[in-house]
């Protein structure tokens, strides 16, 4: 909103008309008429947010349902966004904004991601400003960088319960979480037949049920204490009914790309536990209803989520095609999961967002007392220029390789110096030795 601001007091010659979301969602909710008068007068529309968990915040998310349920007609008009964040998926972020656009038939500009400091320092403000007047340039020449998706050309078909109730293990918890409506016929059967394959008892949090006081604010009040500035009791419900499971189960139907308000809602409260993987190592697993095939975004999202939490994901049952042998294999999958304890190193998705986090919280201790307390003791901040034997190794090799003579006796045998450290290691293995 701070750059909106600052590009508002650059350009006098444009109108900016600021509606803030974030704090009067709720009066929105009650009456819409003054936003939708604002919408119909606007030529071009600016979404301004800080980036929560992966992707815009609950009263966004909000916004864009009471938009679309008032059919206030968007179609032709220009829009863009403003972020910022520490670029943790920011790209999911801009892409979820996106996909509603164009289903409003909006024309779509690519958006600016800045760093959460950007506007402090001169190249962040310059930045800022070449965003717009471009953005100005495209609106006004009709030149416009994003694409939509094709649409979906499949009819939804009805889930009904098929599968057969299997023996039950009352020594493992199982939780589903999920925001199904009761006329939601598809995602409750799915649930219920999931339930039947699962070899464990398992229970079912709707977190329609739950009475959220609000949105995460990103007041930074549970930063040092854990503890949220609501009293609705949130921070304690998350702690002692789901991520005390051995296995968490997420359940929805798509909507507008993702899986609806009230589960953005609870996605952002989480931060209560700060950027603490605390459910690391727990299994988990997918029920959705909906064209799952054609949402990219959303896609990229449930991956990255597993990944970034450190959570072995067991699959994703939709109700595209042969649903019940998808929701058995995804059952199976978790019990093995739960047995066995798995996990699986981390990929791009993972790796990259924790490198994020880790700096991020370095540079912000005093403030985040609670999570560096956690890096710390989980070993996360593992900065490469604490590896002072690797990197001396490094530069001693490169200092050797540097000399002619040494490159003239490793040429073509530079494969098996790089090999020759695994080729022990399987040596060893074949011998059955594990404790080299």
């Amino acid at each position: 909103m701070q750059t909106a601001l600052y590009l508002q007091a650059k350009n006098p010659e444009h109108t900016f008309s600021i509606l803030d979301v974030g704090q009067r969602i709720k009066s929105y909710e009650k009456d819409f008429s003054p936003f939708r008068e604002e919408l119909q007068k606007a030529q071009l529309i600016l979404f301004c947010y800080p980036v929560y968990t992966f992707i815009a915040p609950y009263q966004m998310h909000r916004l864009i349902e009471l938009i679309k349920a008032d059919g206030v007609d968007l179609s032709g008009k220009t829009a863009s966004q403003i972020t910022t964040s520490k670029y943790f998926y920011d790209v999911t972020a801009h892409r979820y904004i996106e996909e509603n656009c164009f289903d409003m038939g909006m024309n779509v500009v690519k958006g600016l991601s800045a760093d959460m400091e950007d506007l402090l320092s001169e190249e962040g403000r310059k930045q800022a400003e070449m965003f717009f007047k471009q953005l100005i340039f495209s609106h006004e020449h009709k030149l416009f960088e994003c694409t939509p998706p094709l649409p979906p050309v499949e009819e939804k078909k009805t889930y009904l319960p098929v599968l057969e109730d299997v023996s039950k293990n009352s020594f493992k918890d199982v939780v589903i979480v999920t925001n199904c409506a009761k006329d939601d016929i598809n995602l409750n059967n799915m649930i219920e037949d999931f339930r039947r394959a699962l070899p464990f008892n398992s229970r079912v949090i709707n977190l329609c049920d739950f009475a959220f006081s609000g949105g995460c604010l990103g007041c930074f009040g549970c930063a040092v204490t854990g503890k949220c500035v609501y009293k609705d009791g949130f921070d304690e419900f998350l702690r002692n009914e789901i991520q005390k499971a051995d296995a968490i189960v997420y359940a929805f139907t798509i909507s507008d790309h993702y899986t609806g308000s009230v589960f953005k809602c609870y996605d952002d409260r989480q931060f209560c536990n700060g950027h603490r993987t605390v459910t690391h190592g727990t299994p988990m697993a997918y029920i959705i209803s909906g064209n799952y095939r054609y949402e990219d975004n959303l896609r990229t999202l449930v991956e990255a989520r597993s990944e970034v939490g450190g959570n072995y994901l067991c699959g994703v049952a939709t109700d595209e095609e042969n649903t019940s042998a998808r929701l058995k294999a995804i059952a199976d999958n978790l019990a093995f999961a739960i047995n066995n304890k798995l996990s699986r190193t981390a990929n791009f998705y993972g790796v990259g967002g924790m490198k994020i986090f880790r700096d991020l919280i370095y540079l912000m201790q005093g403030i985040m007392k609670a999570d560096h307390k956690f890096y710390k003791k989980n070993g996360i901040y593992d900065f490469p220029q604490k590896r002072r034997a690797f990197i001396f190794k490094m530069k001693l090799a490169g200092s050797l390789m540097a000399m002619p003579s040494v490159q003239k006796k490793l040429k073509g045998k530079m494969n098996n110096f790089i090999i020759a450290p695994y080729r022990k290691v399987i040596e060893e293995a074949r011998k059955g030795n594990t404790d080299f």
